[in-house]
């Protein structure tokens, strides 16, 4: 932590700072207030700041949590293999709710478009149920979508995993209320007050490892919805969409089928940096397909139990 004084002045903090002492202090808060928390980590890089910021709060000693990722069974492979190392390195235990296992046992359908984000619903909240789960923390920020935009850092669910706007609570001086009834969970969002930019100014300014998918790297892609989808199992490309090679990063980092690429040059953080400070659009916005399904396709999501 940094933080700047004039003299004779009042010591400040920075607003990268304040973010983390705000994330590091929701992190307690639940540690104190909840019997089995798990943070939500897939190797984006909400997630990856996520954890980062877990650490810091609990050390020198180990995570208290376990880890959830709900994999699709169509992730980009770096991510997964970025996971699987962060994992390793930190001697955390990860917990993985497999769509493809619940598509096998008949239990999930295969959706008609390929797009398995929406199919994450049911084994996220399978695996909570199982676990027994009171508190999950997601990397969700308030910046991304306006459904999201709606959410408190302590979001009540009910026992389905629903989620009701009118049943969230005020949070007043940051006073966070994780009551809730047997059957019932509360997801958490530590970082629901940062922007796009802050995430990477934090990585840029703690130096945190993050897949290289994220940097511009040649790759080969095609057209779909005004987006470059990357060429996979999945099931794209289909016939008339001719496969090219660009130079392209992601902003954020999904199911294969429906996570757009951009064409970009940015190879450094401080180059995404600027990248992100120019751009008009969130990154949901510009790059993910499942939130253009309708105006409340996030919304309708989250009231079923999603993130």
């Amino acid at each position: 932590m940094t933080a700047s004084a004039d003299p004779g002045g009042p010591f400040t903090l920075s607003h990268l700072d304040v973010l983390e002492s705000e994330a590091v202090h929701i992190f307690r808060e639940v540690a104190g207030e909840f019997e089995r928390p798990v943070i939500l980590f897939s190797g984006g890089k909400d997630s990856i700041v996520m954890l980062h910021l877990a650490l810091k709060a609990f050390a020198p000693a180990p995570l208290p949590f376990s880890l959830l990722h709900v994999d699709t069974g169509h992730n980009f492979p770096e991510v997964i293999a970025y996971r699987d190392e962060v994992v390793a390195r930190h001697g955390l235990r990860l917990h993985v709710a497999s769509v493809q296992e619940f598509i096998d046992s008949g239990r999930l359908r295969e959706r008609p478009d390929g797009t398995r984000n929406p199919l994450q619903t049911v084994p996220l909240l399978d695996a909570i149920e199982r676990n027994r789960f009171d508190a999950v923390f997601g990397g969700g920020r308030r910046d991304e979508e306006k459904a999201r935009a709606k959410e408190r850092v302590f979001s009540l669910r009910d026992e389905f995993g629903g989620w009701d706007p009118r049943r969230q609570r005020p949070e007043l001086w940051q006073l966070y209320n994780g009551r809730h009834a047997p059957g019932e969970h509360v997801r958490v969002f530590p970082l629901s007050n940062w922007t796009e930019l802050d995430v990477w100014q934090y990585i840029g300014r703690e130096k945190i490892d993050i897949p290289a998918i994220y940097y511009a790297h040649e790759r080969e892609v095609f057209r779909r919805s005004g987006m470059w989808l990357a060429a996979g199992d999945w099931g794209g490309p289909k016939e008339g969409e001719p496969v090219a090679t660009r130079q392209v990063r992601y902003r954020t980092v999904g199911d294969m089928s429906c996570t757009g690429a951009v064409e970009s040059e940015a190879a450094t953080i401080e180059q995404i940096i600027a990248e992100i400070a120019a751009s008009r659009l969130t990154e949901r916005g510009a790059t993910r397909a499942d939130d253009k399904l309708s105006e409340a396709a996030m919304e309708d999501r989250k009231r079923e139990g999603y993130f």
